[in-house]
């Protein structure tokens, strides 16, 4: 763990939903403080023990270091006047609010020292997700990064644009992945496995085919040729999915939707 991520505080977190909240478990599990942390949601519940829970933004404090805006982008509204009133300089605001745009959170929070966009996806609570960032944070980029790595793979985009398509890649990735892996299961029933034992067997082989992915030189694409034997099981079942590129068609369809519905979302928040 880095020393600057064990020294980062104040963090406050406006809304602590599912995303928020896998970000925060990771966090405290990799050792940050909980006393070094406020949740501000309206149920007043403390997601984890040591971590002061407000209903309300807190006034009349010091700004925080860092703020995570976590609510739902519909919600912004209700909450841009509070926490615009309770940052200063020194705050470096972190969206992870999905289509609301850097000139929009810029604008609205303009007392801000950094405002960024952050896109995480779900397994950041175990340290192997993914977050992309977009925004100009300059000399605290360091910081920034090293509150991030305990999640997973960090990368930057280069504009809005490339922003979009990375959280429409690795964002809504793992829900795609996950009816992939619901999707092999039920293959696995019809043909007659009990459907426990077809989920455990294609949850197992997901994850140990990634790991491989992850950890080779040579591309997905060589890997699979490299299981399938000329005129074996894997060939016969690669034909199927390669015939007229139609695995590729449909996750270039399913990837190009999301991305679509983004740019929606960020008109919909200008």
């Amino acid at each position: 763990m880095d020393a600057e991520f064990s020294d980062l505080g104040p963090i406050w977190l406006v809304g602590c939903g599912n995303m928020a909240g896998a970000m925060l478990k990771r966090w405290l599990d990799a050792g940050l403080p909980p006393e070094r942390v406020t949740v501000i949601r309206p149920s007043g519940v403390s997601p984890a023990k040591g971590v002061r829970t407000v209903r309300q933004v807190p006034r009349g404090e010091a700004p925080p270091r860092v703020l995570l805006l976590g609510v739902k982008p519909q919600k912004l509204g209700e909450v841009a006047d509070s926490v615009a009133a309770a940052i200063g300089g020194e705050t470096m605001l972190v969206s992870i609010l999905a289509g609301v745009e850097l000139a929009t959170l810029s604008a609205r929070f303009s007392k801000a020292g950094a405002v960024v966009r952050a896109m995480p996806n779900t397994p950041v609570a175990l340290g192997r997700g993914v977050v992309a960032l977009y925004g100009e944070v300059g000399s605290r980029k360091k910081e920034l990064e090293a509150l991030m790595r305990p999640l997973g793979l960090v990368e930057w985009a280069a504009n809005e644009e490339q922003f979009g398509q990375m959280a429409a890649l690795a964002g809504c990735g793992p829900a795609f992945l996950f009816r992939f892996i619901d999707a092999v299961a039920a293959a696995g029933t019809a043909l007659g496995l009990p459907a426990d034992q077809a989920l455990r067997l294609a949850t197992a082989m997901v994850d140990g085919a990634a790991g491989l992915a992850a950890g080779s030189d040579e591309s997905p694409a060589v890997l699979a040729d490299r299981v399938a034997s000329p005129g074996g099981m894997t060939r016969k079942g690669l034909d199927v999915l390669d015939d007229g590129a139609a695995l590729r068609d449909l996750l270039t369809r399913t990837l190009a939707a999301a991305d679509r519905r983004g740019r929606e979302m960020a008109a919909e928040t200008r």
